[in-house]
């Protein structure tokens, strides 16, 4: 799979495209659409199974340097109001505010971000660190890892600061559960996923 490919894959999904094209209108700084609304739509389009299947949420970044709650709640709100119609939940979440939540919430340290997709690069599988934004040209792919486990439906624990293998080990067990296909790796396979 390549990022043609990809972005054509998870574009089959009508709520992702709707999304793309809202964040576009509304210029939200650094929006993206990212993590498993995305993986998930690719997987359902290569087992045949509808674009939205067992697709919990649809994640929105941005990034806005207004780190107050109430100018967070105001994007969440307007989102929910321009979006209710497709009648999915979007958590929406400002990257430059996560530092003053996160450690009261899991327990870790969670340092200042830049950009959007510094949060991307957080997240606890491999697999999910992908976002899509629609630009006036078409639109912009972030993909740090490539396309190989999500086209190999391969789930890769993604060692950081952050990881929690209880964490890891809950959502691969749901997912697991939606997609027997897919293969789990175990977090102590981590050493051998990062020699690759």
């Amino acid at each position: 799979m390549n990022q043609h490919e990809f972005l054509t894959a998870t574009l089959r999904n009508p709520a992702n495209q709707i999304i793309a094209d809202t964040l576009l209108r509304l210029a939200l700084p650094d929006a993206w659409i990212v993590s498993g609304c995305l993986v998930q739509t690719a997987w359902n389009v290569l087992t045949g199974r509808a674009v939205d299947y067992g697709i919990n949420d649809y994640d929105v970044f941005y990034f806005d340097p207004d780190t107050s709650w109430s100018a967070e709640d105001a994007v969440i709100r307007q989102l929910q109001n321009r979006l209710g119609h497709l009648g999915v939940a979007i958590e929406t979440r400002n990257q430059a505010r996560v530092h003053l939540w996160y450690p009261q919430k899991h327990g870790l340290p969670y340092p200042p971000l830049r950009r959007s997709t510094e949060g991307i690069d957080r997240f606890l599988t491999k697999n999910t660190q992908v976002g899509i934004r629609r630009t006036r040209d078409g639109h912009d792919v972030y993909a740090p890892n490539g396309f190989d486990d999500i086209a190999g439906m391969v789930v890769r624990p993604n060692p950081g600061p952050n990881f929690s293998a209880a964490n890891y080990a809950a959502k691969a067990a749901r997912w697991k559960a939606l997609w027997p296909e897919i293969t789990v790796l175990a977090t102590d396979d981590t050493t051998a996923c990062r020699a690759r």
